[in-house]
């Protein structure tokens, strides 16, 4: 191999979430292959809109990951099903109660977030133990509030999550800003590197002066505000809300956090491959459907991929 191409090779390593855009990239151009070139376009504009729940609730689990090992959310299915049902019914389809009902979603995220912390310190149970716990709560609890009715959104804020400019998604911009947003919390400011430090030695990360239960209240509280969000948001795009609407973030949170190359161990927070790693799994599912197959086979080597993705990236990196 020549000078050059270990130089590229190097650089394209210490830039991991390079590797979910090629991904996402190579499985979208095997899928124009498979469908003969028919609506490239297209797949790639839906691509961006349904992508972005992932994104939403990947960000909050990345927050947590990255606080070390052990550090999990597994309440956010449940989270987002709840929070979606309260939004739907403080909003009750009236247009000018869009901002409250937004609002209820975030602050009942923040709830469940806290909730995950106090399982977490005060009965000093692992959290994926904690957080497991959590989402059976709140299950309970969103069947006891939304007791099975789908509450339709208000017409104006179903518009607003499907909008597009120029052909791209509105939500997708937002998200985006947002996503710019959390970098700079991340990289700098003092919170985001607490939580870097916290990641790569918690001893070390107390003894330097850092509050690290602090940290991890306020690493929790900031999923569980994703969370929230994500279940509003989600609830108007699909026309309403439903209790099982985030069963499906539960593995695709965890997966496009590791494959979008942040450190399973924590310490390593990767922001931009979270995008990449979004697109990556949408495509896959949009190959095996353009592909004929069938729902249950198109879940089963879909799990396969996202497990053996999880496997190689997470193989890769030197747990600590």
């Amino acid at each position: 191999m020549s000078g050059r191409s270990m130089s590229y090779f190097r650089w394209l390593s210490g830039r991991p979430w390079l590797w979910s855009f090629l991904g996402a990239l190579a499985v979208w151009l095997l899928a124009i292959v498979v469908s003969h070139g028919q609506g490239a376009g297209g797949m790639l504009s839906a691509a961006l809109a349904f992508s972005v729940f992932t994104v939403l609730v990947g960000i909050g689990q990345m927050f947590v990951i990255t606080l070390g090992p052990g550090n999990i959310d597994l309440s956010l299915p449940a989270n987002i099903g709840l929070s979606g049902a309260v939004a739907m019914t403080v909003m009750g389809e009236a247009d000018d109660r869009i901002l409250l009902g937004l609002a209820m979603a975030v602050i009942v995220g923040l709830a469940v977030g806290g909730f995950n912390y106090l399982l977490i310190r005060l009965l000093r149970i692992p959290p994926i133990i904690a957080t497991l716990a959590a989402s059976f709560i709140l299950v309970s609890a969103g069947i006891s509030y939304g007791r099975g009715l789908q509450i339709t959104p208000p017409p104006a804020f179903a518009q607003f999550t499907v909008m597009r400019i120029g052909g791209i998604p509105v939500l997708a911009l937002a998200t985006l800003v947002l996503t710019l947003l959390c970098a700079v919390l991340l990289h700098r400011t003092i919170y985001g590197r607490s939580v870097l430090a916290t990641g790569q030695n918690m001893r070390a990360a107390r003894l330097a002066g850092v509050k690290v239960e602090r940290v991890r209240l306020l690493t929790y509280l900031l999923c569980g505000a994703f969370g929230g969000l994500c279940g509003a948001l989600l609830a108007g795009f699909t026309g309403g809300s439903s209790l099982d609407m985030g069963a499906e973030y539960l593995l695709s949170s965890i997966a496009v956090v590791v494959i979008g190359g942040t450190a399973v161990a924590g310490g390593a927070a990767n922001l931009p491959g979270i995008w990449g790693a979004s697109l990556f799994l949408f495509m896959v599912v949009t190959l095996l459907n353009t592909a004929g197959f069938g729902p249950g086979f198109r879940d089963v080597m879909t799990g396969l991929i996202i497990i053996a993705v999880i496997t190689i990236a997470g193989g890769q990196r030197r747990l600590r």
